[in-house]
């Protein structure tokens, strides 16, 4: 689990609550719960958010949120150390020694890269079939982010439907002062609901969906380079400094000369 995701959210909540508490005591909790404003801004934005996609798509969108907890591990270094081990088996064994390497291999997208090159497909196919995949895989980061954008701008905007009923219905009983307050308070609770749900919820989830892909489009950028080095016959040296330009100069300190981490 990703420590950074889960300790945001919970802080999050945590300085809210120390908000509310600290300026009207544990009894304020209660000013900040309405039922109505939480139906009209939660599930709302929801429907909108559901004709705005299809079902599936809807019903997959929140699948984010669990990516967003994980802790996938990608790790850059590990990645070139493995293209560097395996551009010496092909320096010393050929091309045709990593088909079984490949099949042990956990990273299908690198197995599948090795699998053309040893069959003999052409450099610049190899190249384009992988890019394809790695352009389809890009589309499908942005569409799951993109859900949660979108969820960030409808949470707001259905707060301030909320709001706007909230004024209607009290502008309607101004003759009894009394409710005015009570009123005004209930209408703002949907802007503040629609206003967490953007900036508590949605935003970091899609920024950190964001960050995730970036990183693994890079990670698969690598392997591509990596792989058609290998498949040019470069030697290994020349390919793990080209690699290495990938990352930052700290990160390649912790890549030896020999590929090894």
């Amino acid at each position: 689990m990703d420590i950074a995701t889960l300790a945001g959210i919970v802080l999050g909540l945590v300085m809210v609550l120390f908000g509310i508490i600290s300026s009207g005591g544990v009894a304020a909790l209660g000013n900040f719960i309405d039922v109505p404003s939480l139906i009209i801004t939660i599930f709302g934005s929801l429907t909108s958010l559901m004709a705005s996609y299809t079902m599936a798509d809807f019903t997959g969108g929140f699948s984010g949120i669990g990516v967003a907890m994980k802790d996938p591990k990608l790790d850059h270094g590990a990645v070139i150390t493995k293209i560097i081990e395996l551009s010496n088996v092909a320096r010393k064994e050929g091309l045709l020694a990593l088909e079984e390497i490949a099949r042990g291999l956990e990273d299908q997208f690198m197995q599948k890269g090795i699998l053309l090159i040893v069959d003999g497909t052409e450099p610049e196919l190899v190249r384009g079939i992988l890019e394809t995949e790695l352009m389809n895989m890009e589309a499908r980061h942005k569409n799951k982010a993109g859900f949660f954008d979108a969820w960030a701008a409808l949470g707001p905007a259905w707060g301030m439907i909320g709001t706007l009923v909230g004024l209607v219905n009290m502008l309607k009983n101004l003759s009894d002062a009394s409710t005015i307050g009570p009123n005004m308070a209930v209408a703002l609770l949907t802007t503040l609901y629609g206003s967490l749900l953007a900036n508590w919820i949605c935003t970091p989830v899609s920024n950190k969906l964001k960050q995730r892909a970036a990183i693994e489009f890079q990670l698969k950028e690598i392997v591509i380079e990596g792989l058609l080095s290998i498949q040019a016959g470069e030697n290994p040296r020349v390919i793990e400094e080209k690699l290495k330009s990938f990352l930052a100069p700290k990160a390649r300190e912790a890549i030896s000369s020999e590929g090894g981490a």
